[in-house]
């Protein structure tokens, strides 16, 4: 049998090996462990960066659009004033042509009225005179037929004293 103290002694220093061995294996690990968090931490990062590029990259696209979007909403709005504008342009004209219009008929309208007053007394008159002449006419009618009777009635009696001078004058001896 060997001595004690030397079992002791190796296994001491085998301890001691086993000791750092364990030690050395467990800072590998951790350093093992350091590397993949840190490859980990660097794939998590760069998943950030690309998500961070794409949303960055998004929200350009989406800036552009939006810009579109009120640029055509800026040229609708004014395309909408420029038709109002022309509407109300519009609008005026056909409001002043309707007034010269209607001042052009009212004017119209007083002339025919005065025409057709004028034409009523005319009317009136030529009325009135056509009475005159149709009452006088009636009148010289009525004298020319009494005149006319008279004339017969002296003419009947020319005859008829003729007849009875020429019967008298017949029964007379010549």
């Amino acid at each position: 049998m060997p001595p004690k103290t030397k079992e002791k002694g190796v296994k001491a220093g085998s301890q001691k090996k086993k000791k750092n061995a364990g030690a050395g294996v467990e800072a590998e690990s951790m350093h093992r462990l350091a590397v993949l968090e840190k490859e980990l931490l660097q794939d998590h990062l760069a998943l950030r960066r690309d998500e961070a590029r794409r949303a960055k990259a998004s929200e350009n696209q989406l800036k552009q659009r939006l810009q579109g979007l009120e640029a055509e909403l800026e040229g609708a709005r004014s395309e909408g004033k420029a038709i109002y504008a022309e509407m109300s342009r519009q609008c005026r004209a056909l409001q002043e042509e309707m007034e010269t219009r209607s001042r052009r008929l009212e004017e119209e309208v007083r002339g025919l009225r005065e025409q057709l007053e004028m034409c009523q007394k005319e009317a009136e008159a030529a009325r009135r005179e056509a009475e005159e002449v149709l009452g006088e006419r009636d009148q010289t009618l009525a004298q020319l037929r009494a005149h006319v009777a008279d004339m017969e009635a002296k003419y009947e009696e020319i005859l008829h004293l003729g007849i009875c001078r020429a019967a008298w004058m017949g029964s007379w001896p010549n």
